[in-house]
């Protein structure tokens, strides 16, 4: 259940990201910290869900701009979308990458996805999934979508897409 991009990871990207993956909800922001990315909740123009700028105060990293104005799960799904940017993409952030609500940048609709497919792979990783079921005794069918969403804290469209239910 996990992507290409999730498989191209190296092992210290990925025991960083699987040390947040112990438990539900991922705590997606103590992630970008972990990175070296700070997270700031802005006030951006509507149909813009976030952004990956270089960092004006932060040497090494980079900052995540997030919609203040969108859903808690519009925000942490922006959230790991950019985390997504940054692990894939950063030789192509140059001056930043904006996304719109459909998470369209200047960058390809493939690397869109790209970063996408890395956002489900951080929030909803197939043994969280597997814990929720066993945690709430509930089976993985589409009867139970939102209870799935909720634990994750994504959205149900989001948590249907990863179950391809």
């Amino acid at each position: 259940m996990t992507s290409k991009e999730w498989r191209q990871l190296s092992a210290e990207q990925l025991e960083t990201i699987e040390g947040f993956q112990q438990s539900y909800p991922v705590k997606v922001g103590g992630l970008a910290k972990a990175f070296g990315l700070r997270v700031l909740l802005k006030p951006l123009p509507a149909k813009i869900s976030g952004e990956i700028r270089p960092s004006t105060e932060s040497e090494a990293g980079f900052d995540i701009g997030v919609n203040r104005f969108e859903k808690n799960t519009r925000q942490r799904f922006t959230i790991a979308h950019e985390i997504g940017h940054f692990l894939l993409h950063s030789h192509l952030i140059g001056g930043g990458i904006t996304d719109t609500v459909l998470y369209r940048s200047r960058l390809s609709n493939r690397m869109e996805a790209e970063a996408n497919r890395m956002a489900a792979d951080i929030l909803m990783p197939a043994k969280l999934i597997r814990k929720i079921s066993s945690d709430l005794k509930i089976p993985l069918t589409e009867e139970f979508v939102d209870e799935f969403a909720e634990a994750l804290q994504v959205s149900v469209q989001a948590m249907k897409i990863r179950l391809g239910v």
